[in-house]
């Protein structure tokens, strides 16, 4: 329920409060007052767009403020304080069209206005009507009408659809690698041929670089070596020879002085050493014999590992892992016949479980059609459309199952006697259109929430009753009243059949003697009240007619 509605600087509206009664609440005034700025201001709050052309001209920016009781289904959410028992909405739009979103006081987005708001108010106005005519809007209404578990079946259908679908692609991409399984093979096939035939490996390719670094430079590698034994060597003045001429001199002179036994040693040692150097020179020079094409052989080896890194990756490693991945591919590729029965096989199951799921949802759709149909015929007799026919056909989709299950439904009406039955979106007017939805809305008892949110603890209708008058527009004001039994409605209307049936009154006045032109909102007492029924009726002040015809429309409510 809204307790208050506080605007600022909305439009026309520099400053207006609204206290709210329980049960039904209608808004009034002249054509032109502003009387649909209310429900933009309630829209603001559902989390509505706000264009920069909100703001009252010279305002430094618009505020709308609501003051609801908390149903039940809200009591738990985060947004709200514990064991509060209200909750207050604002929204502060700037001239700009930047906004700001409040939920009690604090700041919040306005997705989160929009989630509060489904919960606290829905909304009827002409575009909430057309929508009646959506094939989707009118499976929904049926689904409204089907009893409890139907919101659960449906669910069901939707994950079934979702998995089916999921399940069919699978289907669809094994197919596509299936189409192109010969092709790839062969050339994971050549690839993996390629490598392994080649056998890399980083060990190797070290191996083999400073293999040809010695290849290059065989004749320098074996003259330094020879050089460097004959340097060392004991023959022909070499460091060993040399040594052992110094060891024989040190050894006499030891007889003399012991001291220098051990440095002749040390002496000794370093001639032995010298010699051992020369023979693994000598060695050397003579293991550096190559086999004539050795060079071309290394070179054409590094040149083939050269171009496998190129293709894969640009280092051997990188090769070895492609080829990780080829047999990985190709392993993949070979149980992908596997893999797509299999799938076919989880598809099939898939498609049975929907269908079945569907044939239940199906079922109970024709079950409520009739009944459904029934429910708004009564309710459109009472609303002066006695000789209406109205009937829900229930068909099958063209395309089998959707996520909504396999059927379509169709709304049809006949508004006169023997005119032949046919769609709503082609048969109905507008003030038909608008009272077939009071009717389904009456018909549901207020659980319906197929048309923006039917079973929320406020509705607001803005201008259902347009284009009918006279006894239908009592009609419509019983069945608006009746809609507040237990709830609160907000209508803005035209007609006073229905203002006369309110549990309260306001009436939006447009004052255009200063610029800018201001809008007022007041709540009326009963003068009030039988003066705004008389301006309604299309008489002047003090016509005692239209005085006495707004005070029996008082009475008769």
């Amino acid at each position: 329920m809204l307790h208050e509605l506080r605007i600022e600087n909305l439009l026309l509206i520099d400053r207006a409060e609204l206290r709210l009664a329980p049960g039904l609440n209608v808004v009034t005034g002249e054509t032109g007052a502003g009387k649909t700025l209310l429900a933009q201001s309630l829209d603001l709050l559902l989390g509505g767009r706000a264009g920069s052309g909100v703001v009252r001209g010279g305002a430094a920016e618009a505020y709308v403020e609501g003051v609801f009781s908390i149903p039940p289904e809200l009591a738990e959410m985060e947004l709200l304080p514990a064991g509060a028992e209200e909750i207050v909405l604002a929204r502060r739009v700037w001239p700009d069209g930047r906004t700001r979103a409040y939920v009690c006081g604090r700041s919040a987005t306005v997705a989160d206005l929009r989630e509060l708001g489904s919960a606290l108010l829905a909304f009827y106005g002409q575009h909430e009507h057309r929508r009646l005519m959506l094939s989707a809007v009118q499976l929904d209404v049926l689904d409204a009408h089907c009893g409890a578990g139907q919101g659960q079946l449906r669910a069901r259908v939707a994950e079934a659809y979702a998995q089916a679908s999921l399940l069919e692609g699978r289907v669809s991409e094994l197919r596509e690698v299936a189409s192109g399984r010969e092709r790839e093979l062969d050339l994971l096939d050549f690839e993996l041929e390629e490598i392994e035939r080649a056998s890399p490996s980083e060990d190797e390719a070290r191996e083999l670089i400073d293999e040809r670094e010695r290849l290059r430079h065989l004749e320098t590698l074996r003259g330094a070596a020879l050089a460097g034994a004959e340097a060392s060597s004991g023959e022909g003045g070499g460091v060993a020879e040399l040594l052992a001429a110094g060891a024989a001199q040190l050894k006499a002179a030891a007889g003399i002085d012991s001291r220098l036994e051990e440095l002749c040693e040390r002496v000794i040692a370093l001639g032995y050493e010298a010699q051992d150097v020369a023979t693994a020179l000598r060695a050397y020079a003579d293991g550096l014999e190559a086999s004539p094409g050795r060079l071309e052989e290394v070179e054409e080896r590094l040149a083939l590992f050269a171009r496998l890194e190129r293709k894969h990756g640009g280092s051997i490693g990188a090769v070895l892992v492609h080829a990780e991945r080829c047999r990985a591919r190709r392993d993949e590729l070979e149980r992908a016949d596997i893999a797509l029965g299999e799938a076919q096989e989880e598809l099939a199951r898939a498609r049975a479980e929907l269908a079945g799921i569907a044939g239940e949802l199906s079922e109970r759709r024709r079950e409520a059609a009739p009944a459904l149909a029934g429910a708004v015929r009564e309710r459109l007799a009472e609303l002066a459309m006695a000789d209406a026919d109205f009937s829900v056909v229930v068909g099958r989709r063209a395309d089998g199952c959707g996520p909504r299950g396999a059927d379509t439904v169709e709304l049809l009406i006949a508004p006169n006697p023997g005119m032949p039955a046919g769609p709503l979106r082609e048969i109905a007017s507008g003030g038909e259109l608008s009272r077939v939805m009071l009717a389904i809305l009456s018909a549901a008892h207020g659980e319906s929430r197929a048309i923006a949110g039917g079973g929320a603890p406020l509705l607001v209708f803005d201008e259902i009753d347009a284009g009918i008058g006279g006894h239908t527009a009592r009609a419509v004001g019983e069945h608006l009243r009746a809609l507040a039994a237990g709830r609160q409605v907000l209508c803005i209307t035209h007609l006073p059949q229905v203002a006369a049936l309110a549990a309260r009154h306001f009436t939006i006045a447009k004052d255009t003697s200063a610029a800018p032109a201001r809008t007022t909102v007041s709540a009326l007492d009963h003068d009030g009240v039988v003066g705004e029924l008389v301006r309604m009726l299309g008489a002047g002040e003090g016509d005692r007619a239209a005085t006495r015809h707004a005070r029996q429309l008082l009475r008769a409510a």
